[in-house]
């Protein structure tokens, strides 16, 4: 995988304790197959993304700049009905690999900003699958598919971001469930906001990136067939929380590089807290801790 493009140091352990598996890779030659789309960036989902974040800001007009990871909102995954697989995604293959592992969740990304997306924008993304890996872990085999994207418009490329998708096996039975308690959290934060993730914010966020996946809005689906105690929060939703934490703190900044890595499930039958503390004048270490005090998620921002 491609190095990270952001200087804090956070911790490299991958999602689970692995060990590379010694088979040939049956994904390789989806290795470097590449897409294109365009979109265009319109006003509508970042007021609706502000009003769903609790934030105040002023309605976005023509240039006005979308704020960073808010370009998930664009270039949605749109398939037809008969294309949506029993998970609630699309069904597998096209441009991603046709893993046929059961779940999947996005385990981490890295992102630099080279400048602003702006209402009007014509935007067309260039997409690459950079690696599949094959490695085995405590609950046996696991798929890691890292997808380089780069996002560009009149001025150039704006932002580049590679991020890494997570295959996984159902667990076998008398493994520990997947909302067993993780390493503890930081303390000693600088800044701090404590999330309710009740349905509502997740349908919306759901709603928001046309994300059908049934874990986040379907309680019967989520608790019967995957096993969570409650509906999973999105990984995307949590690392926007944090850098909306870090915009509240310092509104007036610029995110010049992000990267972050989920490290335990969130559900909606518990509060959170998303954390900040600045390392360095310009870097920022960012984390998600759960109602026990465990690690959710890690990040870091780096502020031009």
């Amino acid at each position: 995988m491609i190095a990270p493009a952001v200087g804090a140091k956070l911790a490299t352990t991958p999602l689970l304790p692995v060990t590379m598996s010694t088979e040939p890779n049956p994904w390789h030659d989806w290795i470097g197959r590449t897409e294109i789309h365009t979109d265009l960036v319109t006003a509508a989902p970042l007021i609706a993304l502000s009003a769903t974040l609790d934030r105040d800001d002023a309605r976005p007009g023509p240039g006005g700049e979308v704020p960073p990871l808010w370009h998930w909102l664009y270039f949605m995954p749109i398939a037809k009905a008969r294309d949506i697989g029993p998970d609630g995604h699309p069904k597998r293959g096209g441009f991603l690999p046709p893993i046929p592992l059961p779940r999947r969740m996005w385990a981490g990304a890295r992102l630099t900003f080279a400048h602003a997306l702006r209402v009007g924008d014509e935007v067309t993304r260039r997409s690459r699958i950079a690696d599949v890996a094959t490695k085995e872990g405590r609950t046996g085999t696991l798929v890691f598919v890292t997808v380089h994207h780069e996002y560009a418009d009149a001025r150039g490329v704006a932002i580049t971001e590679e991020h890494d998708i997570v295959y996984r096996d159902m667990p076998p039975p008398g493994t520990p469930s997947p909302a067993a308690k993780p390493a503890g959290a930081p303390t000693g934060e600088q800044y701090a906001r404590e999330i309710a993730p009740d349905p509502v914010l997740l349908f919306r966020y759901s709603a928001l990136t046309f994300n059908g996946h049934r874990i986040h809005y379907d309680r019967s689906y989520v608790t019967g067939v995957e096993g969570y105690p409650g509906l999973v929060v999105h990984g995307p939703l949590i690392a926007t929380l944090l850098l909306d934490n870090l915009r509240r703190h310092q509104p007036a900044s610029r995110v010049k590089a992000f990267r972050f890595r989920a490290v335990s499930p969130l559900f909606d039958i518990h509060r959170f807290t998303v954390c900040g503390r600045a390392d360095e004048p310009h870097r920022h270490a960012l984390w998600a801790r759960n109602h026990e005090g465990g690690l959710a998620m890690e990040a870091a921002a780096e502020l031009a």
